[in-house]
């Protein structure tokens, strides 16, 4: 059963993976826009009006793309529209629409504010706090003082309605499931609900009513924003801390937080954005750490597609064998995905001062900034390493293994198969290497030294095959394929490197193994 969900859940990412995470946003909310509009000229929605809902966000289109674009020629960045009409949507979602003057002007201040928050509050070109949630707290604030109620907007959530619950539900876990995200918003679901019926409890013995679980459930899922916060700003990538655990401990959070809204004096109360952006503080703090500094030596190409980069560390740096780290190479104009990206370890902590990494190249028409500025940067050049993490690492008791690579997947099995080494550490291991040719099989010397067991699938024969490696005679590798080569996948733990589409077509032969980890890349 773990598995097929697995499976599915993998095929689904693979097909998402040709989506940019920019544009599948913008494509579910534009979807789901258009669903409101349609709901409220039919009298499904009594308010807003579909004429409110499209001036509205005309208004807050305009505006933030103005700011926008006004802050990215100054920082002389390239400015992409999808950003800016993201943050739009999701502003229209919150805040109470309207056509008056007032409420005109009171969504334009939170658009601007929502959008200058984009280059004024941020640390390492990664946003302190979520723009829309901030502009919308700013202007709802606001308006609760006495000289700015002439604000004719704020915060309403009418997002949250049971009308738009399934729209809400089919788009975002789109959205999650393009951002891998999904684990993280339903555990702040679980406890912004749970939490939400604790509340109405204690509300209704206060005052002497009869109290209903099931009114209270239906209530706090059906006429709660929780769905809409959790897929569409919870789980943006920009606000959240890297570790698995950091994010989990945002999401209980927020969850608690939004399920019961703390009163601030008498004039307004933390509601859902407000509890974001505590959310968001956290995950700034464990974002607060030191960078090492690294000087890159060498560069080589391991395979015609493939280059491995080799570091000097300046600087305490600490990983576990399979995780990976987070590389920032500042430079000029860079593009909306910014400074920084992620890449698995190649070399073995044993191996330290020397860090390695490796990362394909020459693979797109119109590559990143960021690709660019790596693919110049030569020896002696100075970058940062800002944090180590991953939880991609090999059982501690002294089980058999199997390792499944795709291609540059292979990093962070070099890793642990080289600390084994190293530190004089046997395992009974099982290397499954696919590649699309036997040019393309990286680090394949250091591979031969650990002496592992390694099964090759690639088109071609590799030649001078050492006596522990085997090819699969040019079969491509599938659940049937695995099992006829490993005939003990139910002793193994079993770790896969790879697309997402080779997990989903292995999950039937992994429904034996005994244990399952992933490490799934879909492009960006």
């Amino acid at each position: 059963m773990i598995t097929s969900i697995t499976s599915a859940r993998q095929r689904i990412l693979a097909l998402l993976g040709g989506i940019s995470m920019y544009r599948m946003v913008l494509f579910s909310l534009v979807a789901l826009t258009a669903i409101a509009v349609v709901l409220s000229a039919l009298g499904v929605i009594v308010s807003p009006t579909p004429l409110e809902i499209l001036v509205s966000l005309v208004v807050l289109a305009v505006v933030i793309s103005l700011v926008d674009a006004a802050a990215q020629r100054i920082l002389r960045r390239p400015w992409r529209i999808e950003s800016s009409l993201v943050t739009a949507l999701i502003l229209l979602f919150v805040l109470r629409p309207g056509i008056e003057p007032s409420a005109l002007l009171g969504l334009a201040i939170a658009g601007i504010v929502a959008s200058l928050s984009k280059y004024l509050i941020v640390w390492r070109g990664r946003h302190i706090l979520n723009p829309a949630a901030f502009g919308a707290a700013v202007v709802s604030i606001l308006g609760s003082f006495g000289a700015f109620e002439w604000l004719g907007t704020s915060s309403s959530w009418w997002v949250g309605t049971p009308s738009l619950l399934i729209p809400v539900v089919i788009l975002g876990l789109a959205v999650l499931w393009r951002t891998e995200k999904v684990r993280i918003v339903v555990v702040f679901l679980v406890i912004a609900v749970a939490v939400s019926v604790l509340r109405q409890a204690v509300q209704a013995q206060e005052a002497s009513f009869a109290f209903d679980v099931g009114t209270a459930l239906s209530f706090a899922v059906l006429q709660s924003p929780f769905l809409f916060l959790g897929a569409f700003m919870l789980s943006e990538p920009l606000t959240l801390p890297p570790r698995r655990w950091q994010q989990f401990s945002v999401a209980a959070l927020v969850g608690v937080l939004a399920g019961w809204p703390i009163a601030v004096g008498t004039l307004f109360t933390l509601g859902q954005e407000r509890a974001l952006l505590i959310g968001n503080l956290l995950a700034f703090a464990f974002a607060l750490r030191g960078s090492v500094k690294l000087v890159l030596e060498k560069r080589r190409s391991v395979t015609p597609t493939a280059q491995e980069l080799t570091f000097r560390v300046e600087g305490p740096v600490k990983f576990l064998p399979g995780q990976y780290l987070e590389l920032d190479v500042p430079h000029r104009r860079p593009d909306v995905r910014g400074t920084r990206r992620e890449f698995s370890i190649v070399s073995a902590p044993a191996d330290l001062p020397t860090l390695r990494i490796a990362y394909k190249h020459g693979d797109q028409a119109h590559p990143s900034s960021y690709k660019r500025a790596l693919a110049d940067a030569t020896p002696g050049a100075g970058l940062a390493v800002t944090g180590t993490w991953g939880d991609f690492l090999l059982p501690r008791e002294e089980t058999p293994v199997l390792m499944v690579a795709a291609g540059i997947g292979v990093t962070p099995f070099v890793s642990q198969l080289r600390q084994l080494q190293l530190t004089g550490q046997r395992r009974d291991v099982v290397l499954v290497y696919v590649a699309s040719s036997s040019a393309e099989l990286a680090f394949r010397d250091e591979l031969v030294e650990t002496g592992a067991r390694v099964i090759v699938f690639t088109r071609d024969e590799p030649s001078d095959l050492p006596a522990h490696w085997s090819w699969a005679q040019g079969a491509r590798l599938d659940a049937a394929g695995l099992e006829r080569h490993v005939h003990d996948l139910d002793e193994r733990h079993s770790y896969i490197s790879g697309p997402p589409r080779l997990i989903a077509d292995l999950a039937p032969a992994l429904r034996k193994a005994r244990s399952l980890t992933t490490d799934a890349f879909a492009g960006y």
